[in-house]
């Protein structure tokens, strides 16, 4: 494989907080590379910088082998962001605009958003406002605009996070085909392990700036490591103070009025871990004997092939998982109310 972009010795600094340290490495040609790791790890500053928005604080940055000025790499590479920004103006002239300030004439123009459209699933749209679409749509109009101008690299900072199942199946084939028939480099960041696996050649995993681990994806989910291990926990887990009730149960309030029970009996500062396949989604209230019940609003979905995840605002934002089938039966989806269920063993807590 050839060296595309390859990151020597950068570090970039925020002030005093240092959000990328010593980091080396290569993307290769026509690959698709996941950066992976917690929030704060360095993932979305990475991005940037590859992209030109940024100047590192130390280091640089190389395409085939040659050092690039930040306003080069702003001319071969293009980033999409998590939160969609469109213009307030047609499909079309979102897509156009790209294309009008590099000289392209009226019939390339047309011939181009024409394919960029067909690519994501919304042809026959050109006239309609950008600004009216759902959220699922804008994301696509963004791919879109990114891929219309066909860049050497591709920046995706969570590409499908808020979106519906649908969208997100749409973007993942977007991102795939472009990788595979456009040739574009494709460098994603993700929380999506599933997502990283289904896509990616390549993993990148990053922690606190550093780069953790790197290699294929059979490589780096292939084996157990303290980073995957640190980084599924991140799914539910929580800080919170206990205390014992007369039932012999500890009760965790972990701020915003939410409470849970526990059997561990621990008192004091706690930090609490639920997996997120032992929480039950329904759209009622179970009687059951389990011991803990919220109520909250989906405010993601992602889906995984057979499995939707979801991410629920209950006070505090839960992850948890439901089949594809079960999703659809009970008619969900972004802002849909339901009820989180779990037993009060489900509720882990380590001092």
């Amino acid at each position: 494989m050839t060296k595309h972009v390859e990151v020597q010795k950068v570090s970039h600094r925020y002030g005093e907080r240092e959000a990328l340290k010593d980091l080396n490495i290569a993307f290769d040609e026509d690959e698709i590379t996941a950066l992976i790791g917690p929030n704060g790890s360095g993932k979305s500053t990475l991005l940037r910088i590859i992209g030109g928005l940024e100047t590192p604080t130390e280091g640089r940055i190389l395409v085939r082998g040659k050092p690039e000025h930040p306003n080069t790499l702003r001319r071969i590479t293009t980033l999409v962001f998590q939160k969609t920004a469109t213009f307030n103006t047609s499909v079309y002239e979102n897509l156009a605009y790209g294309l009008k300030v590099r000289g392209f004439g009226r019939s390339e123009i047309k011939e181009k958003v024409h394919n960029a459209l067909n690519m994501v699933g919304l042809e026959g749209f050109e006239k309609r406002s950008a600004r009216r679409l759902s959220v699922g749509e804008q994301q696509r109009i963004s791919l879109a605009r990114a891929l219309v101008i066909e860049p050497e690299i591709l920046l995706l900072d969570e590409p499908s996070a808020n979106l519906d199942p649908r969208s997100v199946s749409v973007v993942e084939t977007v991102i795939s085909r472009a990788n595979h028939k456009l040739g574009t480099t494709v460098i994603m960041a993700s929380h999506n392990m599933s997502q990283a696996k289904q896509l990616a050649s390549k993993v990148a995993a990053l922690q606190d700036g550093v780069l953790v681990a790197f290699g294929s994806t059979s490589e780096v989910f292939g084996k157990p490591s303290d980073f995957l291990e640190d980084f599924g926990r991140l799914q539910n887990i929580f800080s919170g103070h206990a205390h014992l009730t007369d039932g012999g149960l500890a009760l965790v309030d972990i701020g915003d009025d939410v409470k849970l029970e526990a059997v561990d009996a621990k008192e004091g500062t706690v930090n609490v871990f639920i997996r997120p396949e032992d929480i039950i989604v329904s759209k009622m209230p179970i009687v059951s004997s389990a011991r803990n019940i919220l109520k909250g609003k989906i405010i993601e979905a992602s889906d995984w092939n057979e499995i939707v995840q979801l991410k629920v605002d209950a006070g505090k934002e839960f992850i948890t998982t439901v089949t594809k089938n079960s999703f659809e039966e009970m008619k969900l989806n972004l802002g849909s109310e339901i009820y989180l269920t779990f037993k009060a063993q489900s509720v882990h807590l380590v001092a």
